[in-house]
Parts: structure tokens; sequence; C-alpha cells
């Protein structure tokens, strides 16, 4: 039997000659893969975006640059301090709203000098005062990755700064006094995985940013990081180097890359900011970097800068007692279920208070805002499903939530400064 056209010897034909043109194409695409791939140019670039994909998320460039709900790297985030609300830009290679026409030149002035494309100085809310220790090779990397990204068309609304800090010309006396430019510089007497750990803390990682104590201008006092109140937000990011606060230098390695990099170990859970920050950033840190850190860290304990611990009372008079005793009732009621009649919680899950730094420091606004607030730890792939602890502030008056942190900070061995209902509104 005929077909109307063609024989089946006519099909066959036409198949096995179509064949040949797919397999001669796949083969050359193949060849042309191969050669790409192969090629010393290209291996240069694909490293040199990834590189730039992990510095960026080291550096937490998109925590910053995208605003809740936002596309990332957009801008728009709204950052509120004593001198104004700080508006992020769109960083995007977008050619009218974003970084489209910026150079490596440009992207590198402005880590490293805190300018603008156009020479204008930049306000210290873009840490520039850390990133300027990044290396010239690093920036590149970085500003290598954000050209690779689809641009977005996004204008954010200017800043809104208070007078007389929007008058622009002041920077230049504001950096005169507090800023000096100059990439990390080794210490040939420490090991290379302390430099490295360094160069992550004071640069990238800009640690500084929050662990320090600020003065009246917003300029860091000292980069040991001995804590300070972070700006624009009720919270207080404890001493890295005081034993009395969050220094590590008792812990091991292994611990301090924990917190660092899942949010949680035996000893401490991050909370607040640090969460944040841990998951937005710190998670991905490789294994290299993250001991690094941790060296660098393990290695600033000593430092006895930054807020001591709470007052210790001399004597715990009869109506003192009674005062804790109102406290601890409320502590049975709503806390010891997850944190134990003698405060140890649960190791890895509930948190310790007997013995924790962090609910004995001098200022107590870190574990007020956790009983108002409630949270997690950083949601992270080393602890996907954290337990977290509700929020009180509807349930709790403010003298309730004074009467149960003055008892948390004064049982179990714990000594701090009792706290107000007048702490307690300050800090909501």
């Amino acid at each position: 039997m005929r077909y109307p056209i063609f024989s089946i010897s006519h099909w066959k034909c036409a198949a096995l000659w179509w064949g040949g043109v797919v397999s001669l194409a796949f083969v050359s695409l193949t060849l042309v893969a191969d050669a790409i791939a192969n090629d010393p140019e290209y291996a240069r670039e694909a490293q040199q975006l990834t590189r730039g994909a992990y510095l960026t998320r080291v550096g937490n460039c998109m925590g910053c640059h995208t605003a809740k709900g936002g596309q990332p790297f957009t801008g728009g985030r709204r950052l509120s301090t004593s001198f104004g609300i700080f508006v992020t830009p769109n960083i995007t290679p977008d050619k009218e709203t974003g970084i489209g026409l910026w150079s490596e030149e440009d992207f590198w002035q402005a880590l490293h000098q805190g300018k603008s494309r156009d020479g204008r100085l930049l306000y210290p809310a873009f840490p520039y005062t850390e990133y300027t220790k990044v290396t010239r090779h690093d920036a590149n990397a970085m500003f290598a990755y954000l050209q690779s990204l689809p641009p977005v068309s996004q204008s954010n609304p200017p800043n809104d700064i208070f007078f007389p800090y929007n008058f622009r010309p002041l920077l230049a006396v504001w950096r005169a006094l507090y800023f000096k430019a100059g990439t990390y510089e080794p210490d040939q007497s420490q090991s290379e995985a302390w430099n490295r750990g360094a160069y992550l803390v004071q640069g990238l990682g800009h640690c500084n940013a929050c662990h320090t104590t600020r003065n009246r201008f917003g300029a860091s006092q000292d980069d040991a990081l001995t804590g300070g109140q972070i700006m624009g937000m009720n919270w207080y990011a404890p001493s890295l180097s005081s034993k009395s606060e969050a220094s590590s230098g008792e812990w091991t390695i292994e611990e301090i890359t924990a917190l660092l990099t899942t949010g949680i170990n035996q000893r401490a859970v991050a909370s607040g900011p640090m969460a944040t920050v841990i998951r937005q950033s710190l998670q991905y840190l490789s294994s290299e970097d993250a001991h690094a850190m941790a060296v660098y860290l393990k290695s600033l304990s000593g430092n006895e800068g930054g807020h001591k611990l709470g007052i210790r009372f001399p004597v715990m008079t009869g109506s003192l007692l009674k005062h804790l005793d109102r406290g601890g009732q409320l502590y049975e009621q709503y806390c010891q279920t997850c944190h134990g009649a003698d405060g140890k919680g649960t190791p890895g899950i509930y948190p310790a208070l007997a013995g924790n730094r962090s609910v004995m420091m001098n200022s107590p606004v870190n574990i007020i805002r956790s009983v108002l607030n409630g949270g997690y730890p950083a949601t992270t792939a080393g602890n996907p499903r954290p337990y977290g602890m509700p929020p009180f502030q509807q349930i709790l008056r403010n003298e309730e939530v004074a009467l149960v942190v003055s008892y948390i900070r004064n049982s179990w061995g714990n000594r701090g400064s009792l706290v107000t209902a007048v702490d307690v509104d300050l800090a909501r």
C-alpha cells in the first residue's frame, strides 16, 4: 500500500536526514559549550560572579537594600536614626534608577571613599567606614555580581534627614574628624585564619556598625566591638570582648561557628537584630570563613570595655524579697514551662536564664523586648524549625513585665538592677 505523497522508504530517509541535522546541531552546541567552558576568560568571569554573589551575602547587601515585601536589591528600606530617616537606594543595574551607569571605579569609590558616582559625600548610614577595608579585588567581584542581576526600575523616596544634618557640607567636617580610608592591613604576627576573620569582622561583615558605642554625631567611639545601643533600634548590641557581656573567649571554636551559622548552640541563642543578620547573611558563610571569624572573635576576650554587669544588691531586704516574689509568681505562670523552675531551660532549645550574661547586663532593654515581642532564633539550614517565644505585650502590663524581668535578673544566682514600669514603657 502506498501513501498519497511519500512511501515508507521516503519517510525513513527524511527521518534519517532530520536526525542527522539534529545530531550535528547537538554536537556543534556541545563543542561550543566545551569551548566556552574551557575558555580561561569565561572561567574567570564565572568565578568572579560566584565570588561576588558570596561576598554580597557576607556583607548583607540585600538585607539593607531590600524593603519588606520588595524585590531584592531595589532599595526602599527605611532606616530610622536619631538624625532622620535614610532610604536605601536601588542597586540593580537599571540605568535610570539603579547603578547601571556605574563603573568598577565608581563602585570602589563608594565602598572605599564613601563617595557617590557624581562625587557627592555619602552619609555613614551606608557603612563605608567599615567597607573601606574591603580589597579592590573583592569590590570588583561584588560589582560584577550586582551588574549581572536583572535591572529593575524602581525610584525610591529621598532621605528625610533632620536639620542641620541635612546640610551636606557638614559631612566633610565629620569625615575629617572620624573617617580614615584604607584597606585591611594583615597583622603579620597573627595566623592566616585570624587575619581572614579580622578582615571579615572589621570590613565586609561591618560588625562594628552595631557592636560599638557612638558619640552624639554618630561616630564610632572605638573599633574594639565593646558594645553599644543600635542606632534607630531599641536594642543593645553587647560587647564581643567583655567577659561580662558576649565575649566568646571561654567557648570552643565549634560553639562560636555554630552560633554564627545556625543562630543557636548549647550556650546561647541569637535573637533580635542578630538573628536577622544570621538568617540573611552569616548562615551562608563557608566553613573556612566561619572558622576564621570564630578564631578572631575568640581572641578578643579579655577587653573589659563596654557595659558592666547589673548592680549587685548588698542586702536582700524584706520589701525587696516581697517585690521579687510577685515577679516569681508571674514567672511560674508564664515562663517556667519552657525555662524551668531552676532557670536552666533546655540546652539547644530554650535558653537558660540562670547565669545568662545577656539577662544581667546593665541595660535591661534586650530582655524586656524579648518578653514584650517574643520571637524566634534565626531560621537557618542548620536550624530550620527553631523553637520560639510568644509575645506577652498584650498579656502583661508594664508593671508586670517589670516584675518578672526583675525576678529573672535576681534569681538562681543572677544579680541585676531592678526594672521599672518606665523602663518597659521606653522599651516599647
